[in-house]
């Protein structure tokens, strides 16, 4: 195994995680797009608009508060010629069920079909139905792989505040499929106040969204991104040397500390949220986390240098953190799946681990 100075792979891996750093914020804000700057294809204007928290979305609307009237835009990117989108108010509480949706999906004809379709129940179908109040001017149109619905809605007298959902799920044929149970399929709602234009997330829905997120960066920090730095700390700089081993030690209980809260938010989202769990993630992160503790307890549970056994210690050592190393980096990208977050912030822990895996092969050569 080659050995280096302490300086040289010291900078070289600060260089390294600089550039990390530089990445995961540079890159994700480069997938953000607006509603301000949007021109609608037949010129239409809408007089306030607002990005949606998820599923790529978008809300433009004109109040007209004397008529209780409302002429609506919802946008929707990134979908396919396989894929429904939906856009409603629920009018007596906060969530799907009581929802008055408007539905649109391109049909096996290439035709865009849109229509009106209560949700009564998390069993629904999204049948075509009469609405618990009127829409006119109701259409659809598919532009560069996005979808618009157009409608005017008739709202009940001093209606200034709506609680609204939007949503996108398969089309098998003609027939509209169940949409994902998992990411931002369960974070699509929201409460908006149409004259001031303050648009604010579910509150249920928000606190679970933000503890996920919590527990999503927690965990990209510690076994994705810190662990694996340790583990390269520890396998190049040079083990005769205090400095070196300090700085690795440093890292890894930096990152299992972190680790820990990131573990602990997990569980704390299976026991506080029902709904769907993600097992085999819980279970993955579980293990990781056990096999963790008697890593860090080597720290005063390793034999001397000395030792008869110590060789035996070094070996069993490395070879339970490069399985906590790869659990743990699966593990993040399985939670990347399941967050289902825009392509920017998984483009940038992919450049995080194309990095490792670059100073890996440097330090390597």
């Amino acid at each position: 195994m080659p050995t280096v100075t302490v300086t040289k792979h010291f900078l070289l891996l600060l260089c390294i995680t600089s550039s990390l750093c530089f990445s995961s914020f540079a890159l994700a804000p480069s997938t953000i797009q607006s509603c301000a700057n949007y021109a609608f294809p037949n010129n239409r204007e809408f007089a306030s608009c607002v990005d949606l928290l998820v599923l790529n979305s978008f809300l433009h609307w004109t109040y007209y508060p004397s008529s209780s009237t409302v002429q609506v835009a919802y946008r929707h990117t990134g979908i396919t010629s396989t894929t429904w989108v939906a856009w409603g108010i629920n009018p007596t509480s906060k969530g799907m069920v009581g929802t008055q949706a408007l539905i649109t999906h391109q049909k096996s004809d290439g035709t865009i079909d849109a229509y009106r379709s209560p949700v009564n129940s998390y069993k629904t179908q999204l049948l075509e139905g009469n609405l618990s109040f009127k829409v006119s001017y109701l259409s659809a149109m598919v532009v560069n792989q996005e979808i618009i619905i157009f409608a005017t809605l008739e709202l009940p007298k001093n209606t200034s505040t709506i609680n609204y959902v939007w949503q996108d799920g398969p089309v098998l044929g003609n027939v509209l499929g169940m949409h994902s149970l998992s990411g931002q399929h369960l974070q699509s709602m929201g409460t908006l106040d149409l004259s001031s234009g303050i648009s604010m997330p579910t509150k249920g829905g928000n606190s679970k969204a933000k503890l996920r997120n919590v527990h999503g960066v927690l965990n990209v920090v510690s076994w994705g991104t810190m662990m694996p730095i340790g583990m390269l700390l520890a396998r190049y700089l040079n083990p005769s040397n205090p400095l070196g081993f300090y700085i690795h030690v440093t890292c890894q209980c930096l990152a299992f500390i972190i680790g820990v809260v990131g573990w602990a938010t997990g569980v704390a989202l299976r026991l506080k949220y029902s709904g769907v769990h993600h097992t085999d993630h819980l279970a993955i992160g579980t293990i990781v986390f056990c096999l963790a503790i008697p890593q860090i307890s080597s720290l005063w549970l390793r034999p001397q240098r000395d030792h008869k056994y110590r060789s035996y210690w070094n070996t069993y050592h490395k070879f339970l953190g490069y399985i906590v190393l790869a659990l743990g980096i699966s593990n993040v990208f399985i939670g990347y799946k399941i967050l289902n977050l825009a392509k920017g912030w998984e483009i940038a822990y992919y450049v995080i681990f194309g990095a490792l895996l670059f100073a890996l092969v440097v330090l390597e050569a």
